[in-house]
Parts: structure tokens; C-alpha cells; sequence
């Protein structure tokens, strides 16, 4: 039988027109949803894939850790907590405030890709607010978008444009990291060679793989508008200019938030600021990709491996420091302005109510 005059109920057969062609049409979906059944399928793979990996450094850092941790003198450890100076506070104090305050800056600039003109002292509160209690929690895109959500929404902000925000926020953090971790590469590969394990010329080459990538970036955001597309979801991107403001104020950010830890070393190590900073973003980056909360042991055992030339009990003793001033104090601080802000609003919803009524 011809496939394209199919027999008809009635006994009698006729022609039909391309577009009514059962058998095509059922193929043609059955083709596309098995494609996307193959794309969901990948993607699976894909996100296992990063969990397992994710795991497995949390895992390893864990047992290094703990193997670190038993060399440690609780003692020594008191001691090493009990010797910072009111010098190392002050600077440690000082320096976490400046990271913050370039924080607020990461809002700004999303909002002004945006479009969205948005009161200062309100970006300042969310921008302060999602980043410290994401800092503490993890899981920055949820933790970091919810509290946004509800700062940003009763000011007139769609939920699509403040998950854009959280994005493109998350953008600049990423731009400065990879520039100050370039720049350090770069600069101090042979002062990190002892530190790292690795030849100079390794580390030189990651910079410069790190700094190819970047400038790759910006070619690529500068020759045309650019934008991206998540599940029926556009985003547009940054330009070169509004581009490279973030990874300036990237980079200022990082830098304060690891002179936090700098500062608070114990004296004597003869560890350059520079060197120091590679060293600082390459246990971040550990602790983001393990999905840690604060990449919480990541982080300290990085350090304790990378600094393995200081007294353990004094790195440890800075690192704890650290969580404090940077992680445990501006995370309190977030939760009271959190509290206050809603009373604050919920209060001001009740007095326009009583005065309509």
C-alpha cells in the first residue's frame, strides 16, 4: 500500500496532504523526545559525575584534616588564639569590612546590566545579607537568591530578574578570582614552586592558561551583545566595560578577604601578600567545588598543606580567627538585619493598611 494515501474506516481511500501524515508525525516526536531523553540523560551523568567529584575532595580534605589536626597541640593551639594582638584584630576587622563593602558593589553593577534602579542602602542590605549567610551555609544560587528574593521582590523586582542578579554577581565574583589568581601565577610561580610542589614552569603556565581564558572572555562579551539560554531563560551578559568594572571590583574583594587571613598569621613567616594570594583563592576555589559550607575543611586543610612550613597550631589558630571576623560574625549580624527588616516591613504593611481603612 502507498504510505501516502492510507486506507480509510470507510472503505474508501483518498490523498492526504504531507502535513497529515500519521506515521511521519508520530516518528517526528518519538525522535524528539528521545533526544531529549538523551539530553536529560547526559546531563544526569554529567551532574553525577561533579557530586561524586565533589564527595571525593570533601572526603580527601576531611582525612587530611584529620590527620593534621592530631599533630596539632590544643595548648599550642590556646596559645596561638591568645597571642593575636589587638594590631591583627583591628586589621582583621578593618579588611573584612572592606570585602563587604566591595560585596555591595557586586549588586550594583548586576543591577545596572539590569536595568533596575534600586535605593542604595537596600542593595547594601541585600547584597551584605545573601552573601553572608551563603558564605556560611553554602549552596550560594539558592541560599544567595532566597534572601534576595526577599529584599528585592517588595521593591518590585521580578523573581526572573533577581535570579539574573544572583548570576551575574556570581559572574564578578568569578572574573576577580581569576584575575587575582592569574596575576599571583604569574608573578610569584617561583616562590609558590616550594609551596605547591610544582615546577615554576607549571605554574606559570596555569597563570597563563587562567589570563587566556579571561582575555578569551572579554573578546568574546566585546565583539556583540552576548547572552545565554538555560532552560528557556535569557540572560544577557555584561559588556567589556561593564565587564572589566567587575573583575576590578572582583579582585578588590578577594584581596581584602584574603588580608583578613594575612593579617592574621602568626608573624616571622616571610610569606609575600602575593604569594600568599594564590595560595588563599586556590583553597576557595577547592572549597566552592566541594560544595562545603564555607568550604569548611577544605579550606583549613589547604592551608594547613600549603603553609606546612609554619608552626601547624598558628595557621590553625588564623584560620579560626578568620571563620570569626569573616563567616561567623557578619552571618549573626545578617540574621538581626534580617529580623529588623522584616518587622520593619511588616510593620509598615500594617500602617498602610489602617490608613486605607
Amino acid at each position: 500500500m502507498n504510505p501516502q494515501f492510507p486506507e480509510s474506516t470507510s472503505g474508501a481511500a483518498g490523498p492526504v496532504s504531507a502535513d497529515a501524515r500519521p506515521d511521519n508525525a508520530v516518528s517526528d516526536s518519538q525522535r524528539r523526545r528521545e533526544r531529549v531523553q538523551a539530553m536529560i540523560r547526559r546531563r544526569q551523568r554529567w551532574q553525577m559525575l561533579g557530586a561524586l567529584l565533589s564527595a571525593a575532595i570533601f572526603l580527601a580534605a576531611l582525612v587530611a584534616l584529620w590527620h593534621l589536626a592530631h599533630e596539632v597541640d590544643a595548648a599550642q593551639l590556646r596559645d596561638a588564639l591568645a597571642s593575636a594582638s589587638l594590631r591583627q584584630i583591628g586589621l582583621a576587622a578593618l579588611f573584612t569590612v572592606i570585602s563587604y563593602s566591595l560585596l555591595t558593589g557586586y549588586d550594583f553593577l548586576a543591577l545596572r546590566q539590569l536595568g533596575e534602579r534600586i535605593a542604595y542602602h537596600i542593595t547594601a542590605l541585600a547584597s551584605f545579607t545573601s552573601y553572608a549567610v551563603s558564605f556560611t551555609l553554602g549552596f550560594p544560587v539558592v541560599t544567595s537568591g532566597t534572601v534576595r528574593y526577599w529584599i528585592y521582590s517588595p521593591k518590585g523586582l521580578k523573581a526572573w530578574k533577581i535570579a539574573s542578579l544572583t548570576v551575574i554577581a556570581g559572574i564578578t565574583f568569578w572574573l576577580g578570582m581569576g584575575c587575582v589568581l592569574a596575576w599571583s601565577l604569574l608573578r610569584e610561580a617561583p616562590a609558590l614552586s616550594g609551596l605547591l610542589y610544582l615546577r615554576p614552569s607549571v605554574i606559570q603556565l596555569t597563570g597563563a592558561g587562567v589570563l587566556a581564558v579571561l582575555i578569551g572572555y572579554f573578546v568574546w562579551v566585546s565583539l556583540k551583545r552576548r547572552a545565554v539560554i538555560v532552560r528557556g531563560w535569557r540572560l544577557d551578559l555584561p559588556g567589556f566595560r561593564l565587564s572589566l568594572g567587575q573583575t576590578l571590583l572582583g579582585a578588590g574583594d578577594v584581596c581584602a578577604s584574603a588580608a583578613v587571613l594575612f593579617v592574621l598569621l602568626p608573624g616571622g613567616h616571610g610569606i609575600s601578600f602575593e604569594t600568599f594570594l594564590a595560595i588563599y583563592v586556590l583553597a576557595c576555589m577547592l572549597g566552592i567545588v566541594s560544595h562545603s559550607p564555607g568550604g569548611l575543611g577544605v579550606f583549613e586543610a589547604t592551608m594547613l598543606i600549603a603553609l606546612s612550613q609554619l608552626s601547624r597550631e598558628g595557621v590553625l589558630g588564623a584560620v579560626l580567627l578568620f571563620r570569626l571576623f569573616y563567616y561567623l560574625i557578619p552571618f549573626v549580624l545578617a540574621l538581626i538585619l534580617l529580623a529588623l527588616h522584616g518587622g520593619w516591613s511588616r510593620l509598615n504593611r500594617k500602617s498602610a493598611r489602617t490608613r486605607t481603612s
